[in-house]
């Protein structure tokens, strides 16, 4: 088992240039709290189930706390935390007075008032929420340079490899869980790092002196490296050092995203660009992304720059981020989403079998509803290239005339969701309990037994929502017919690389898939790549055998049999579920062309282990995670 806790978090990082003084001077005691809150804040849609923050004062004399960390699993968890560290920046303020604006007396006296900050925003979407999930995670030690705080959006497909590798080091691991792992290993080499540069400079000075000249010169580039290099998954982690070193290193392949912008004030990172701009009200181009493959490193002293860490793979940004976990007011992502819906218009006509007259449209909240867009104005287009051609073959009267020019897509809010939850994400033990419970709809806007009605999700991924809510709401309507639409392709294959979509019998296309097996005599294919997977494994071959099940239909195909399953038994109206195509995903999202989820084509061979691992996994009837 792998860490529960990785499965599509944020991070967010600040590391103040000038002096705290500067700040107070400028902008007050509290600038950095206030701009940390904005920035996590604004990434909530990332971690819903937890949050934590960890803080670093640079140069505190000895004797004095210069760690903070706290975390938070409540209802509203970024909101608590700031909530705690504000009373005591109030207490503070009533009992400092004069004090509350001097720096000195502030980084002793008060917690979370140094210059490093690192928050982390947790998406537990399997297993148990506990505080010990959180992050930041901390490494103690009495060395300020060899303390480690870490917070990462990363998930590892070979922890039991880097497990041992620790073993074999000599360390004692206390978890065979990615966090530790990835923790320790990062952790050992910083250590090695620390005691090379002391070994070097030992004779020439005391040790108090050996001390700050490695804080000053350590390298983590070089800690970096050395750590990374058997690193299979993907990642984006934050770490600092007690002595105020930083760092965020990327996957080679870019699967997880992190950004950063920096000025003579700041250096700061995020998971997502428009938090950055909302917090510091800057331009988008001025913020960049971390490259694949390199580390943003910050040295005590404040300088920062990109250095490479591992060679760069193949880009394989994640999609699935773009089409439903990144917030949509980032434009680059607003326009892909519309694209999304504006590219399904040809498979929606056809599903309605072009009689917008007598069909409504409408989307499933709230992710969806930029697709939506793209989609009606996709059917804006061919009802004016329709209305056109109309005009241009006869000559009609004036009531008809103003019939054509007048007419205009039915749209309404059918579906309306009642709780902030993400059902497919939610954990197990509650999703069937909650997903009855999410969505309500708007009565009387169908004409019943005559119209169709289209509503198009963001993706579809176990169908427990439509099967147990939302067909059985939009039923009660009335409709002729009912079309599904989504704007992700089918969800077939695992994702582990961060999202945690992992269990290969919980994708409703994967129990399509059986389904059309039995129903054409083909299910004696099931034991057959079994035996694939179990080969594969045995013999270390990182190629996905289970894709060999998939390639047996059509999209169609699969489609149709979907519909079959989520269809409710009390359901009167047809239904169709239409999905995005993979090559209109890639017109739609060019530069992030990662869609192992959609197509198997994991960038990693771990990846390619995962699926089949998945798959013996579910032929085994075993409910646990492939990696």
């Amino acid at each position: 088992m792998s860490d529960q806790i990785l499965h599509e978090c944020g991070i967010a990082m600040i590391r103040l240039r000038k002096p705290l003084s500067y700040y107070i001077e400028k902008y007050g005691p509290t600038y950095a709290m206030k701009k940390m809150y904005i920035l996590m804040e604004k990434q909530h849609n990332r971690g819903q189930d937890g949050a934590g923050i960890a803080n670093i004062k640079i140069d505190l004399e000895a004797g004095r706390r210069y760690i903070s960390r706290y975390r938070s699993i409540k209802n509203r968890p970024v909101e608590s935390l700031f909530k705690k560290i504000e009373r005591k920046y109030r207490k503070a303020q009533k009992e400092g007075k004069e004090n509350f604006r001097n720096e000195k007396w502030l980084k002793e006296n008060v917690a979370f008032t140094g210059e490093l900050w690192l928050g982390h925003l947790r998406y537990g979407t399997h297993g148990i929420n506990n505080i010990e999930s959180v992050h930041p995670f901390l490494r103690q030690n009495n060395w300020r340079s060899r303390n480690l705080v870490m917070a990462g959006n990363f998930n590892m497909t070979n922890v039991d490899e880097l497990f041992d590798i620790l073993v074999n080091l000599g360390q004692h691991p206390k978890e065979k869980v990615d966090t530790v792992t990835v923790m320790e290993k990062i952790g050992h080499f910083l250590d090695e790092e620390v005691q090379n540069l002391f070994e070097s400079y030992k004779d020439k000075y005391s040790n108090k002196e050996v001390s700050e000249i490695i804080e000053n010169e350590i390298n983590l580039q070089r800690v970096l490296r050395r750590a990374c290099k058997d690193f299979d998954g993907g990642y984006a982690m934050a770490g600092l050092t007690g002595s105020g070193s930083a760092f965020v290193v990327r996957d080679p392949n870019g699967i997880r995203p992190a950004y950063y912008y920096a000025d003579d004030e700041v250096i700061v990172v995020a998971s997502e660009k428009p938090a950055i701009k909302t917090a510091f009200n800057i331009d988008y181009n001025q913020i960049e992304e971390i490259t694949p493959g390199h580390a943003l490193i910050i040295t005590k002293s404040g300088e920062y720059g990109l250095h490479s860490i591992r060679k760069e793979g193949t880009r394989t940004s994640c999609s699935f981020e773009r089409i439903y976990f990144s917030r949509g007011n980032d434009p680059d992502i607003y326009q892909e989403r519309k694209k999304l819906g504006r590219y399904l218009v040809p498979q929606v006509l056809r599903a309605i079998q072009f009689d917008l007259k007598n069909t409504v449209f409408s989307y499933i909240p709230n992710t969806a509803e930029t697709a939506f867009y793209g989609l009606m104005a996709g059917v804006e287009d061919y009802l004016i290239t329709r209305q056109k051609e109309i005009l241009l073959e006869g000559k009609p009267t004036v009531d008809p005339f103003e019939d054509i020019l007048s007419f205009r897509p039915r749209v309404e809010k059918l579906v309306i969701k009642d709780a902030k939850l993400r059902t497919f994400i939610t954990d197990d033990e509650h999703r069937d309990d909650l997903v009855a419970h999410v969505y309500d709809t708007t009565y009387e806007v169908v004409n019943r037994g005559k119209d169709t009605l289209v509503v198009i999700d963001d993706s579809i991924v176990r169908g427990t929502t439509l099967e147990k809510s939302i067909l059985t709401l939009l039923d009660r309507l009335g409709p002729k017919k009912i079309v599904v639409v989504s704007s992700a392709p089918q969800i077939r294959f695992p994702d582990c690389y961060g999202i945690d979509m992992s269990r290969m019998g919980d994708f409703v296309a994967f129990r399509a898939v059986i389904e059309l097996l039995k129903d054409q005599g083909k299910d004696y294919l099931l034991g057959e790549v079994y035996e694939k997977c179990l080969q594969a494994e045995a013999e270390g071959i990182a190629e996905n055998q289970v894709k060999i099940l998939y390639d047996q239909f059509t999209d169609e195909e699969i489609s149709a049999k979907i519909a079959d399953i989520v269809k409710p038994k009390t359901m009167k109206a047809e239904l169709e579920v239409v999905y995005q195509t993979v090559s209109n995903l890639h017109k739609a999202i060019p530069n992030h062309p990662g869609d192992w989820y959609f197509t198997g084509n994991f960038p990693t061979p771990g990846g390619m282990r995962v699926a089949n691992r998945a798959y013996i996994n579910y032929m085994e009837g075993k409910l646990v995670r492939a990696y």
